[in-house]
C-alpha cells in the first residue's frame, strides 16, 4: 500500500537530530517557556518575514487567542461578524465562535478552494471587523485583493495559514500577508510537531505582548495577572523539534512541489479535474502542496479503485461548515459551490518521502480509471 502520508518515515530522516533535541531538553531541566522556544520563535518569525512568532499549544488555540487578544486590545466586541470561506475545515470557524463573534460564510472561487474576494464587499455590514481567508491545501488566499478591501473598510486580517507554511507571494510568505497569523504545527502539516502545536505571527508589538500574556494565564509577569487567560504554552520539546524540522521546510516544499507537477503534468483523465492548470512561475511560488486535491464526480469509485490498487487516498472534507451538527442552526441553508467541493474533493498522496516510482503508479492508475 502506498500510504497517503508516512510520517514514520517523514520524521525518520531525522531521528537522530529529534532524538539529540529531546536529550538536550530533559537533560536541561527546564521544560516550559525557555531557550527552545525563545530559539524557535525566533527562527520562525525570521521565515515568515515577521517581527513576532508567539508559541501556542496548537492551530484553533492560535486563531482563538488572536481574535480574544483583539478584544481585549477594543479592537473587537462580541457580536461583532467575521468573515470566513464557507468550505473551510471548521477550525477557522469554532474560533470565531469561541469568542462570541459572528461567522459570515463566503463562497470560495472553485478553482483555487479560497475565499473569494469579489463576494466579499457584499458581505460587509457595519458589524464587520474581521476578514478571516484560509490558505487551504496550502495555496494562498487572493491576499494582495483582500488587504485592498480590508484597507478600504477598515478591517483586521487575521490569515488561517494552517497549511501554507512557507507560501508567497511578491517575497512576502504567508503569516505576513495580513495583521496576524495563525499556524497549525500538527504532525501531518508541512511543518509537524511531534504531537499538537501552533503559533501566532504578527508585526504588531502591542498584540504580541498581549497574546503572550493570554497563553499563559493571562499573565504577563508571574503572579501578576493582566487578563483573564488561558493555558496555551508551547512547551520545550515541541518546540526544540520544530526548530530542527523547520531547517529542512523549503526542501520538502520543493519535493511536494516536483510530486505535484507529475500529477498536473501527467494525470490527464477527464473524469478528474485537477486543481490548478498552466500554472505560471508566480503562482508556484504561492502553493506550497499541503494536500493535493483533485474533484471528480466519481469520487467514491475513484477512492476504491485506488485502494484495491494500493493507494490510500483521504477527503479533505467530507462535511462543509454548514452542514455539521455542532452549527445545526445552518443546516437549512445552501452554499452549493462548497456543498459540491465538499461532495466531490479527494485528496492524493504528496508529501517529503513519497517517491516518484510511487507517484508514477499513482497517474498511471487514475489515468486508467473510467467508471463507466
Amino acid at each position: 500500500m502506498i500510504p497517503f502520508l508516512d510520517l514514520k518515515n517523514v520524521n525518520q530522516q531525522y531521528r537522530e537530530q529529534l532524538i539529540e533535541a529531546c536529550t538536550r531538553v530533559i537533560d536541561s531541566g527546564w521544560y516550559i517557556g525557555g531557550k527552545e522556544l525563545e530559539k524557535f520563535e525566533l527562527n520562525f518569525a525570521k521565515f515568515c518575514g515577521t517581527k513576532y512568532a508567539i508559541g501556542v499549544a496548537n492551530g484553533l488555540d492560535a486563531l482563538i487567542l488572536t481574535l480574544r487578544a483583539w478584544k481585549e486590545l477594543g479592537k473587537l466586541k462580541a457580536g461583532d461578524e467575521v468573515i470566513v470561506p464557507s468550505n473551510t475545515y471548521i477550525a477557522s470557524i469554532l474560533a470565531i465562535s469561541a469568542n462570541q463573534l459572528k461567522p459570515v460564510l463566503i463562497e470560495p472561487d472553485p478553482d483555487t478552494f479560497n475565499l473569494d474576494p469579489t463576494k466579499i464587499e457584499a458581505a460587509i455590514t457595519n458589524k464587520t471587523k474581521v476578514i478571516l481567508p484560509v490558505h487551504l491545501y496550502g495555496q494562498l488566499a487572493a491576499m494582495p485583493e483582500i488587504m485592498q478591501i480590508a484597507d478600504q473598510y477598515d478591517l483586521l486580517v487575521l490569515e488561517d495559514s494552517a497549511q501554507s507554511h512557507g507560501a508567497e507571494v511578491k517575497s512576502r510568505k504567508a503569516g505576513n500577508l495580513g495583521h496576524a497569523s495563525g499556524f497549525s504545527f500538527y504532525p501531518g502539516k508541512n511543518l509537524g510537531a511531534l504531537g499538537d502545536a501552533g503559533a501566532i505571527t504578527t508585526n504588531d508589538l502591542e498584540l504580541a505582548n498581549m497574546l503572550r500574556a493570554l497563553r499563559n494565564y493571562g499573565s504577563h509577569e508571574k503572579y501578576k495577572n493582566l487578563v483573564q487567560g488561558v493555558n496555551s504554552r508551547l512547551d520545550e520539546i515541541q518546540a526544540a523539534m520544530l526548530d530542527i524540522k523547520l531547517s529542512y521546510l523549503d526542501q520538502e516544499i520543493q519535493h511536494r512541489r516536483k510530486i505535484a507537477r507529475l500529477y498536473l503534468d501527467n494525470i490527464n483523465n477527464p473524469f478528474i479535474k485537477l486543481p490548478l492548470n498552466n500554472i505560471n512561475a508566480e503562482e508556484y511560488q504561492q502553493h506550497v502542496w499541503h494536500l493535493f486535491v483533485i474533484r471528480t464526480e466519481h469520487r467514491d469509485l475513484l477512492q476504491k479503485y485506488l485502494s484495491d490498487h494500493g493507494v490510500q487516498t483521504l477527503i479533505h472534507y467530507p462535511i462543509p461548515p454548514h452542514k455539521q451538527q455542532a452549527y445545526q442552526e445552518w443546516n437549512n441553508q445552501s452554499y452549493p459551490i462548497s456543498e459540491q467541493i465538499h461532495a466531490e474533493v479527494m485528496s492524493l498522496p504528496i508529501g517529503p518521502t513519497l517517491q516518484l516510482d510511487d507517484v508514477q503508479k499513482i497517474i498511471h492508475l487514475c489515468n486508467q480509471f473510467n467508471p463507466l
